[in-house]
């Protein structure tokens, strides 16, 4: 039986567009993540980006169930001393609703160089205004 492996000059990326209107984060950072890696396409390769490119709307209308809302903490840290800073999801969410999205998706994806540069792939956007229409995105439900 042969094995196909993927190389990076071969692999055709496609745009998926992902309303966050009213979706769970951590399912849609799970779906997200996956379109980015392209594990849904039967060419996956672990060692080569094979994914696609992820548009998401309506991050600010994105939602967490239970207490998360008021029990989750991101952390920033300034880089001296006593220079960390929390602030909790909600605040978050009305500074910087991009953030919240982005931060999860990153945590889904491997700790390597690789997972950097697919990170580069999902494009995160507060409104339900986006520059990538152009791109003939697929619709894709959480």
């Amino acid at each position: 039986m042969k094995m196909y492996l993927a190389k990076k000059e071969t692999v055709q990326p496609k745009w998926h567009l992902i309303d966050a209107d009213g979706a769970v984060l951590g399912r849609l950072a799970v779906k997200a993540a996956n379109l980015i890696r392209g594990r849904h396409k039967a060419s996956y390769t672990p060692h080569v980006d094979t994914g696609d490119y992820v548009v998401i709307i309506n991050a600010e209308k994105v939602a967490v169930t239970g207490k998360k809302e008021d029990v989750n903490e991101y952390m920033f840290f300034s880089g001296f001393v006593g220079g960390e800073s929390f602030r909790k999801l909600s605040l978050q969410r009305q500074r910087n609703p991009e953030f919240v999205i982005t931060h999860a998706v990153k945590g889904m994806l491997p700790k390597n160089r690789l997972a950097r540069t697919m990170l580069t792939k999902l494009r995160v956007f507060a409104g339900p205004i986006h520059p990538h229409e152009a791109q003939n995105h697929v619709k894709v439900s959480v």
